[in-house]
């Protein structure tokens, strides 16, 4: 890796070095909590920070959007449907935001993308309000939104690097990580309560008044123009072919994004959440059950974000990433086979530590193994296998599940992902032997 890349950050780093030498023999037990040195840069310190108010709202949309269309429906395929038509917006526009945050200010690019991401939930909170009972209007809305998200996340996934040292990457990955694994917890539990309470549409009011913090919060952010080798950056289709170009060199990158998708492709249910809720699990109220199957994986992402000291510090990226995707599918398969609630949470949240620990260091695989002037269009195309994989699940699953039953498509969506990722493991040893 370019040893400019992190000049802010090892700038940092070697103010902190004689206050981490004289206490790390008196830490103890902390060694294995929360890795919290990357909080110590206040630029890091001010991007994480914008996440926490949102994580919460974000999630309120995420759970109001699926429920209105399954109201409207009564079909969990056409919640998979509506899932599908956020992928292209996604794919196209994370693609071109890579390019883009390589070429201008990232902080200007998060400024102008925050700020359509509120407008967007505006108009969601709008069409609720006046009872559209539109899916079209929904999907269209939600293609609007993906949108704006496929811009937004390279440059702020991107911006990392800048701010802290390479050490410090997995740690800052599991922060950021933790924060919005924890506003998955609570969006979805605060979704559950307050849809009996004030409906749908004041869901998605309340997350609009969160992205405005997150847009002060931006604001505060330094400056993050782009660094070049001389030539003048672009953001246009050569650029973006430039990073497929990149990627095809780096084969632990194609690895890395293959193992999630294999991950959330086969393994990721949540399409089948409010069929569950209504039917398998009514018994428990269908407000409390689809709360807790929706935040289930984010609370056991949030236990292993606690935890991160335990595993931050390994060096084998690639191997961990292996593991934690056979651990996934194991605990997948476990839910299939279940038809108690609470055990069936019990295994998300087993999901939800695995899912932690392969975030941490497919993110930090990718922030140490791309330069600053690529970083950009790797995000980019991290956000299209973070973001577009679920969303696949969700059509995989929905048909699947309607034509064969819930148990069926989580059972085997969980037993495939393990004999997908193994077979990989076995064939592949540049990920597997990968080390920072």
């Amino acid at each position: 890796m370019d040893t400019s890349d992190s000049t802010t950050g090892n700038e940092a780093a070697a103010q902190d070095d004689g206050q981490d030498g004289a206490g790390a023999k008196g830490r103890g037990w902390r060694r294995w909590a929360m890795d919290t040195r990357p909080l110590r840069r206040p630029a890091y310190r001010r991007l994480w920070t914008s996440t926490i108010v949102t994580g919460v709202g974000s999630q309120l949309t995420a759970v109001a959007v699926p429920k209105q269309i399954y109201d409207i429906t009564d079909s969990s395929a056409w919640v998979g449907y509506a899932s599908l038509a956020g992928l292209l917006p996604l794919a196209v526009f994370a693609l071109w935001g890579g390019a883009i945050a390589d070429s201008m200010d990232r902080r200007r690019l998060l400024l102008l993308t925050n700020t359509g991401l509120a407008v967007t939930s505006v108009l969601f909170w709008v069409q609720a309000a006046i009872g559209l009972d539109s899916v079209f209007v929904l999907m269209a809305l939600l293609a609007l939104q993906q949108a704006f998200f496929g811009l937004n996340s390279p440059a702020r996934n991107a911006s990392i690097a800048r701010l802290v040292p390479a050490e410090e990457l997995p740690a800052a990955n599991a922060l950021g990580s933790t924060v919005m694994q924890t506003g998955l917890v609570a969006g979805p539990l605060l979704a559950g309560v307050l849809i009996p309470v004030i409906g749908l549409s004041e869901l998605y009011l309340i997350d609009a008044l969160a992205l405005c913090v997150t847009v002060w919060a931006v604001v505060r952010l330094p400056a993050l123009p782009p660094r070049t080798t001389g030539e003048r950056s672009s953001s246009g289709w050569q650029a973006i072919a430039d990073g497929f170009r990149y990627m095809s060199l780096h084969k632990v990158l194609l690895l890395s994004f293959l193992a999630d998708i294999i991950a959330m492709v086969l393994g990721m249910p949540r399409a089948l959440f409010p069929q569950l809720a209504a039917r398998t699990y009514a018994a428990y109220g269908e407000g409390l059950a689809l709360g807790l199957l929706f935040a289930a994986i984010p609370i056991g992402a949030v236990l292993g974000g606690l935890m991160s000291g335990t595993f931050s510090r390994a060096r084998r990226h690639g191997l961990m990433v292996i593991l934690s995707v056979i651990a996934w599918g194991v605990a997948i398969t476990g839910l299939g086979l279940t038809t108690n609630l609470w055990v069936a949470v019990a295994f998300l949240a087993a999901a939800g530590v695995a899912d932690m620990v392969s975030m941490v260091f497919r993110g930090a695989i990718l922030l140490s193994a791309a330069t600053d002037e690529m970083r950009g269009r790797m995000q980019g195309v991290f956000t299209v296998v973070v973001a577009g994989g679920p969303r696949l699940a969700d059509v995989l699953h929905g048909t699947v599940g309607s034509a064969l039953g819930v148990r069926a498509a989580i059972d085997g969506g969980g037993l495939l992902v393990v004999l997908a990722i193994l077979v990989l493991a076995v064939a592949t040893p540049a990920l597997r032997d990968y080390r920072i």
